[in-house]
């Protein structure tokens, strides 16, 4: 790729991340919270000076990049790290990959895929997070609940638990979590993620930034807006009341809400499902090791 040209990718994704965050950049300012928008950047903590940072990804090569010769992972196109005998560089997948961290979320995806999705659980892992609660006790207390918490109990006793996910059973009440059928632990969580979660399509954007420099920079902020969308449904399907931050209920306690959240689920799945794809191919690109055959469904790393 000529200079000129990886030149204008790079600022175009710099001007992308700009625009992506400015919002959140300006709510830092002013120290305000947004309940919502926040989730991207507080639960996956990934700094915006970090994710602005360009990369090609795997399988390209870049025409005189001098600026890439202190960067993990590069190689000169003739194979060396003497930049100054050849200024081009290339991504060496092998000299890139994240090691044992890598292969695991390999793994997670590649498992992810091969099951088929659910769509019956409703977004009730958000009811859940506040089942038996006072209201100054639920995780957004500056945002009151728009139903009671009787309705709360009976949308779950009517429709049921189906969590799949660890990170959103973790938050789950005392009361809520023997609801749920599947009792989730970090080290099974290879053993029940499923493409038709919300919460592991928003986990695309943490693999993606954390398989950087191997994964591109355009995939990594694919990913973050899908997890952006995602969220906004997320939390719509919440018993929150959004409406002032112009988020629009969906009234999962309802037959016709659960059948506006299960579409969206879809949606999303099918989008996720081709993030999740290309995150795979280029964990090919960098001929990563094989998984060792003596796992045991290892747990991954989680802040």
């Amino acid at each position: 790729m000529a200079r000129e040209d990886w030149l204008s990718l790079r600022g175009a994704h710099e001007r992308a991340v700009d625009q992506l965050t400015a919002a959140r950049r300006t709510r830092i300012r002013h120290q305000l919270k947004h309940p919502v928008e926040d989730f991207l950047f507080d639960y996956y903590p990934i700094r915006i000076g970090h994710l602005r940072r360009w990369n090609p990804g795997v399988g390209t090569v870049l025409a005189e990049a001098p600026e890439f010769r202190a960067r993990r992972g590069y190689r000169s196109a003739s194979g060396t790290t003497d930049f100054a005998a050849d200024p081009r560089c290339f991504l060496d997948g092998e000299l890139a990959n994240r090691g044992d961290h890598a292969v695991r979320v390999r793994e997670l995806l590649v498992r992810t895929s091969q099951r088929p999705p659910r769509y019956a659980c409703f977004g009730l892992h958000e009811w859940a997070m506040v089942l038996g609660l006072d209201a100054h006790r639920v995780r957004h207390t500056s945002w009151r609940l728009r139903v009671s918490p009787s309705t709360v109990r009976t949308a779950i006793d009517d429709s049921g638990l189906a969590c799949t996910h660890f990170d959103a059973f973790r938050f789950f009440t005392a009361e809520a979590r023997p609801r749920n059928p599947l009792q989730l632990t970090r080290a099974d969580q290879l053993q029940h993620e499923q493409p038709g979660c919300l919460h592991a399509g928003m986990d695309l954007y943490r693999w993606a930034f954390e398989l950087q420099p191997i994964v591109s920079s355009d995939l990594v902020l694919r990913c973050f807006r899908h997890a952006a969308d995602a969220r906004r449904i997320d939390m719509r399907a919440s018993p929150y009341d959004l409406v002032a931050l112009g988020l629009q209920p969906i009234p999962v306690e309802t037959a016709a809400g659960r059948a506006v959240y299960a579409a969206e689920q879809r949606r999303l799945a099918a989008h996720g499902a081709s993030l999740r794809q290309a995150l795979l191919d280029s964990l090919e690109l960098a001929e990563l090791p094989a998984a060792p055959r003596t796992w045991t469904d290892p747990p991954l790393k989680r802040s």
